[in-house]
């Protein structure tokens, strides 16, 4: 049971990736908005967003499906650098505290968890 938990979140966590990297491609503006740094200008950076996400999203599936669930744990914990900063960005750049602490903190204490729960398969 607890080997179907932390794949089935693991996979969740990148396929959340993925889907955000390509909003980030395809509605640049108000991804950035959901972010919670809103964005009028500077399309560039938006799309860099989106193909760090795509990316992180992809290198997880492919870590978990070919090599394993240890590999993918050790991914997880270091991804999970990319939300926390994601909330001090927003912090910092006139985001609310909801959106930083539930959205981006949320999501990266979420990270951790699934990392903790591969680590244990």
């Amino acid at each position: 049971m607890l080997t179907v938990v932390a794949y089935g979140l693991a996979i969740l966590i990148n396929a959340l990736c993925l889907l955000i990297g390509v909003r980030f491609l395809f509605q640049p503006y108000a991804a950035a908005t959901g972010y919670g740094v809103p964005a009028t200008t500077d399309r560039a950076y938006l799309t860099i967003k989106g193909v760090r996400d795509g990316t992180y999203g992809l290198i997880g599936l492919a870590l978990l499906a070919f090599v394993g669930a240890r590999a993918e744990a050790w991914f997880m914990l270091l991804a999970a650098l990319a939300p926390l900063a994601d909330t001090v960005i927003v912090l910092r750049n006139g985001g609310t505290k909801a959106t930083a602490f539930g959205v981006h903190f949320a999501t990266a204490v979420l990270v951790l968890l699934d990392a903790a729960l591969l680590f244990a398969v």
